[in-house]
């Protein structure tokens, strides 16, 4: 399982954009937290080896780093994200739920938070969202920090997310201070529905970056929803939809790492089946065909409910 990495999005907090999440009848903190723990022991078990969370992810880092004490794992990799702030107070019906700003006040203080409960076992840190226009490419201040954090040792990235995604791995792998990158991770959303971030992935792999993809299984949609295609192969591997979602990300040989979100051990075991299906040429075919204009794509993610 070098190659998957578990996120938290889906059971840091109580309401998500993803469809089809298996969560406890109760949404309060004992049992999202109980939920969490129960996901990363079969992970763990499993031999994924690496964890993603984000400040914006409720408690998530939090339920992390009680499930790292309190099973004492060391041979953990952990990413985690800045930039946006929950705000959604643990209410299912919040009216907002995140609140992003990419400046160095924020920066300074998430990273302050961050380390106060992972202490050093981040890896790799990582900016929430970057898009092509971000006030970030012109905070001298930000940039700095940033390069600072990792001539501290800690990797530093960068996610993205619309339709411009391509532009932005771009535009951000070219920030440099002192001759030096300031970013070499980037996790990107790519599936099959939407793909047009490739070929910038693929550029940065080939520069020796790393690369993560998200939202494999496009919030839920590849297994909710799955198109024709996408369970016709499913049906034929004897696996569910989501693992040929997740063994497309898989088949890429610029991915790193596919980060997937089960919200229940049911949920991963059903991902992790990816790891046994072997694409052939044909069924990689029929999955390109599925790929929608990222306009559509990012209108149709625009759409999702808070659940």
């Amino acid at each position: 399982m070098e190659r998957i990495a578990v996120g938290l999005a889906a059971l840091g907090r109580p309401a998500y954009i993803n469809l089809g999440r298996d969560l406890p009848a109760s949404r309060d903190v004992a049992a999202m937290r109980a939920a969490t723990h129960a996901v990363l022991d079969d992970a763990y078990r499993a031999g994924v080896r690496w964890v993603d969370v984000a400040r914006s992810y409720g408690l998530s880092e939090e339920f992390l780093a009680g499930w790292l004490d309190e099973r004492g794992h060391t041979d953990v990799t952990v990413s985690s994200k800045w930039g946006y702030r929950y705000v959604g107070e643990w209410r299912l019906d919040a009216e907002v739920h995140e609140v992003k700003e990419h400046t160095a006040a924020r920066f300074h203080e998430q990273w302050a938070r961050t380390r106060a409960l992972l202490g050093d076992r981040v890896n790799l840190y990582q900016v929430h969202s970057l898009t092509v226009d971000s006030p970030l490419f012109s905070d001298e201040p930000l940039i700095d920090a940033l390069a600072g954090l990792s001539a501290s040792g800690v990797e530093v990235g960068f996610s993205t997310s619309g339709p411009a995604q391509a532009d932005a791995v771009r535009r951000a792998f070219g920030l440099e201070v002192a001759g030096r990158p300031v970013f070499t991770a980037v996790q990107s959303t790519w599936n099959v529905l939407e793909t047009s971030a490739g070929a910038a992935l693929e550029e940065a792999r080939a520069a020796g970056k790393r690369v993560l993809v998200k939202e494999t299984l496009a919030n839920g949609r590849l297994a909710v929803e799955a198109p024709p295609v996408v369970a016709r192969i499913a049906a034929a591997h004897g696996v569910g939809p989501d693992a040929v979602a997740v063994a497309a990300v898989l088949a890429q040989e610029w991915v790193s790492a596919a980060v997937i979100g089960p919200s229940s051990p049911a949920q991963l075991a059903a991902n992790l089946a990816a790891a046994e299906v072997s694409l052939g040429a044909d069924d990689l075919a029929g999955l390109a065909a599925v790929a929608e204009e990222p306009e559509a794509y990012w209108r149709h993610r625009s759409r999702l409910g808070w659940d």
